[in-house]
């Protein structure tokens, strides 16, 4: 049993309700005897209805760290997680608040804006291509006369490369900046707070960085590649390798430019997620955030004898022994099966196929039938995953093409109902 002064640990998991990721920290902590606190974010009223024990509105942090601690008078807590981005600042005032191990919330803001993140890793003098940020209310025809091509225009808060989009010249800035601003408006930005980043192409080999830290010092826990070329005009991720193919001295640069970032930021603490992109000029950070990796992508990776990722990032929250940080023998693969076009899904069809190929561990369609697509930039999700283990990377990444190439999805244009109203 995991115990602090005669009880159970208690970890407080910060969870949007949409999130793919509370099923495996949920059964980690099961596995560790761990007593979990859920704070989602939502009305207090829908919290009774599910019978959550701590509703929180992330959109209002004050009122939140508030409830946390009024809460932790009569349950204290060991320790405050964000399974994802949407918490990440909340996560680290909570820490601050209760004098729990924390990144700064400085370090978590930086980790969450676009734009601070590149301010911060400028200052720290990592490597960063030009970039500016701009008001939503600027003249995109102005402006796009203003940055150099190629560029890529970016939401400073959005996850999942949603609104992230590549411009080769003028009238293809202004096209892409029209619907960033659309796809904002939408969400309820207002025009005066909302701002873009705009900065230059960086090309090259992208890769994933899966890590953690202790006070400061970063462990790589896993290098993963991106076989499919991320050169735009969107940014949408498909397959992930591990271990990565590689040369040993440039795994290094990268996991050396991952600690010069996150010294930059000031993260100190806890998980963290790199995508970087490499070229003749070395290691470039594309993002950090200061969470583990998304989706169900972590059921690629176990550690010691058979540690999940999040059972191993409990145990470094809580204080608790791990054994070993070394990820297991096998090469290891995800494909987050993208959406090809926005409608709604009538049909899957392929799937045994697709499970029976070799060295296919599984796979899982999330999206469900009858339920609104959309694609990126705008959309949030895939329709599913591939999982894949094998002897070598090459054979895993192979296994994961030919199973994506058995599965069909019938994709029906999806029209909107419209309001009726009485005559």
């Amino acid at each position: 049993m995991s115990e602090h002064n005669g009880e159970r640990k208690r970890v407080l998991l910060l969870l949007s309700p949409a999130t793919y990721r509370a099923g495996a920290f949920l059964e980690a902590a099961r596995k560790l005897d761990l007593e979990v606190v859920q704070g989602v974010d939502m009305a207090e009223e829908l919290a009774a209805h599910w019978h959550i024990p701590l509703a929180l509105r992330f959109a209002e942090p004050d009122s939140a760290v508030a409830a946390v601690l009024a809460y932790a008078e009569a349950h204290p807590l060991d320790a405050v997680l964000s399974v994802d981005d949407s918490a990440t600042i909340l996560a680290a005032r909570i820490g601050e608040a209760l004098g729990l191990p924390h990144n700064s919330p400085e370090a978590a803001v930086a980790a969450r804006d676009k734009y601070e993140m590149r301010r911060m890793l400028a200052a720290g003098d990592v490597p960063v291509p030009r970039f500016e940020r701009f008001a939503l209310t600027a003249d995109p025809a102005q402006v796009a006369r203003q940055v150099g091509y190629p560029c890529v225009l970016k939401p400073l808060r959005l996850s999942g490369s949603r609104g992230v989009m590549r411009a080769d010249d003028t009238e293809g800035f202004i096209a892409a900046w029209r619907r960033l601003a659309r796809m904002l408006l939408a969400e309820g930005n207002r025009p005066e707070h909302t701002h873009v980043l705009v900065e230059a192409f960086i090309p090259g080999f992208e890769v994933a960085l899966e890590g953690i830290l202790t006070d400061g010092a970063l462990r790589v826990l896993a290098l993963f590649d991106k076989p499919d070329p991320l050169d735009g005009p969107f940014f949408e991720e498909t397959i992930y390798v591990t271990p990565s193919r590689l040369p040993i001295p440039v795994q290094a640069a990268i996991a050396a430019r991952t600690q010069q970032a996150a010294a930059s930021l000031g993260l100190r603490t806890g998980p963290v997620h790199a995508e970087l992109r490499v070229n003749e000029q070395g290691a470039w950070l594309v993002e950090m955030a200061g969470r583990s990796i998304g989706g169900l992508c972590s059921d690629v990776l176990q550690f010691g004898a058979g540690m999940c990722l999040e059972e191993l990032i409990l145990r470094h929250a809580v204080g608790l022994d791990i054994d070993s940080y070394s990820r297991d023998e096998h090469a290891a693969g995800v494909m987050m099966i993208p959406i090809p076009r926005g409608g709604m899904l009538a049909s899957v069809a392929g799937v045994e196929e697709a499970r029976a190929v070799s060295g296919i561990a599984d796979v899982r369609v999330t999206a469900k039938l009858n339920q609104p697509l959309v694609s990126l930039p705008e959309g949030a999700s895939y329709l599913g995953f591939i999982f894949a283990r094998g002897p070598d990377p090459a054979r895993v990444e192979a296994a994961l093409r030919e199973a994506h190439g058995h599965l069909r999805f019938g994709i029906k244009p999806h029209i909107p109902l419209l309001a009726t109203g009485t005559l």
